[in-house]
């Protein structure tokens, strides 16, 4: 005799396959914990961008399977999950999901028989708790602990349970007056499949600020690199062609070739050469209009020894000058501010 399949259980596997079927991001999260009250409010406001689906995970299995995906990708994404949905997005992708979902958690305190989601430490701390019968406590589950300036200290970093250690008596509530609540609550995402490709939550959980830094960083230095090695793209070539002006303009001067760009810097390189050697003539020699020029030069050397800077300038000074070493073909990072 064949058992006969409940109708409720053949319409939950045909509104699974039809909420994983469109193009978009699937993910599997896990909603163990969450109360229902707090669930159906995070529905509510995740409504407009995403659907989501509770459901049993063989029923699951095989609206997966009927939609044509492969199994294995849906046990990768069942890692870690104890009472997990199925959720899919057409507006966001992995990335942006993670993050969406990620502000639904909140940490709550541990009880007894929870699992620890990572490494529980206790950092060295002023608790700021007023002296009691807490001191002993903490002692008592290897935080330690002593009184100092009248409020409870903890004198030491500890570990006090490692990742998938189980929570036992009062440690949790220990751990939670000294604002330690490591069970995370909320809808967490176990994983994500995004066009064939399978994203775990360590993988989606980035620094989007340090990213961007390391991006800019990799395009400066490789932008840096082009330019040392007159590598022509259209971003290096404005930068080469200035330094190759500014060299071909360097060798023009010291070769004494004249041109409309190198003639004005030969004649005030010849007038402060003569005007030097004016300086070293008896000044019986010299006609009036060099005894001027001498005068006005004795004046403004005079004038800038007046106003010299203090012997910390010529420090703040060299510090400007390594900057703008050390800069070197940063033309490209400025860009990113």
């Amino acid at each position: 005799m064949i058992p006969k399949v409940a109708p409720w259980k053949k319409d939950t596997v045909s509104d699974l396959k039809d909420l994983i079927s469109g193009k978009g991001t699937i993910a599997v999260i896990d909603i163990h914990g969450v109360p229902a009250s707090a669930m159906l409010g995070m529905r509510e406001n995740l409504r407009s961008s995403m659907g989501i689906q509770v459901a049993k995970k063989r029923l699951m299995r095989r609206a997966w399977d009927e939609a044509g995906y492969a199994e294995d990708d849906l046990e990768k994404l069942f890692d870690g999950a104890v009472q997990p949905a199925l959720v899919m997005t057409e507006s966001m992708n992995s990335f942006e999901l993670f993050k969406e979902l990620k502000k639904t958690e909140a940490g709550r305190a541990a009880k007894p028989g929870d699992v620890a989601p990572q490494d529980i430490v206790v950092e060295k701390q002023d608790t700021g708790m007023a002296p009691g019968p807490v001191v002993g406590e903490l002692n008592s589950v290897n935080i330690p602990a002593k009184i100092m300036g009248g409020s409870v200290h903890i004198q030491k970093t500890v570990t006090v349970l490692k990742e998938g250690e189980v929570f036992e008596g009062d440690l949790g509530m220990l751990l939670s007056k000294i604002g330690v609540n490591p069970i995370v609550t909320g809808l967490r995402l176990c994983g994500t499949l995004e066009e064939g490709t399978v994203f775990s939550p360590k993988i989606l959980d980035i620094d989007e600020e340090q990213f961007e830094k390391d991006i800019i960083g990799t395009i400066a230095g490789a932008f840096n690199l082009a330019c040392n090695i007159s590598w022509f793209t259209t971003q290096t070539m404005p930068t080469l062609l200035a330094k190759a002006s500014s060299e071909a303009l360097s060798v023009a001067i010291e070769a004494g070739i004249t041109n409309s760009k190198t003639l004005p810097l030969l004649i005030s390189r010849a007038h402060a050469g003569a005007i030097g050697v004016a300086g070293k003539l008896d000044s019986e020699a010299l006609d009036d209009e060099l005894r001027s020029m001498l005068g006005a030069a004795a004046e403004a050397a005079s004038a800038a020894a007046v106003s010299e800077p203090t012997e910390e300038a010529p420090a703040e000074a060299a510090e400007e000058e390594e900057e703008e070493e050390d800069a070197g073909f940063g033309g490209l990072g400025d860009l990113f501010g």
